[in-house]
């Protein structure tokens, strides 16, 4: 009898045990999701009123550092999986933009187009 009982009490920790690690972790999910073809469509030489129609209210807009705004996007699901962490930079002068940053790979060369067709054709 007393051996059933530990065979019972081991299969009952063991359960707990295993149950413990299997605790749902909820999706985190913090900042501006941007689209992407969203972003595409800023360009050099629109103005905030115009980027802030398109993408809304920066993330990070710094008081002290007024030609910058950072858009950041961060979502980090369930236990295992790497965080995505994006961020799109717009730098004005003169309430314009000047120039855009992207921390994704495909942005850059849409960031770099832009310049140059901004370069080319000054309006």
């Amino acid at each position: 009898m007393t051996a059933r009982k530990l065979i019972v009490a081991a299969l009952l920790m063991t359960a707990l045990i295993g149950g413990a690690g299997c605790v749902h972790r909820i999706d985190i999910q913090q900042g501006n999701f941007l689209e992407p073809k969203d972003v595409d469509r800023v360009a050099v030489g629109m103005t905030r009123v115009q980027v802030r129609a398109l993408l809304g209210t920066p993330m990070v807009a710094d008081p002290f550092e007024t030609h910058r705004w950072d858009y950041i996007y961060y979502l980090k699901r369930g236990r295992l999986k790497e965080p995505v962490h994006r961020q799109f930079t717009v730098y004005f002068e003169e309430d314009k933009v000047v120039r855009v940053d992207r921390s994704d790979k495909a942005g850059e060369k849409s960031a770099e187009n832009a310049t140059a067709q901004a370069a080319e054709n000054p309006s």
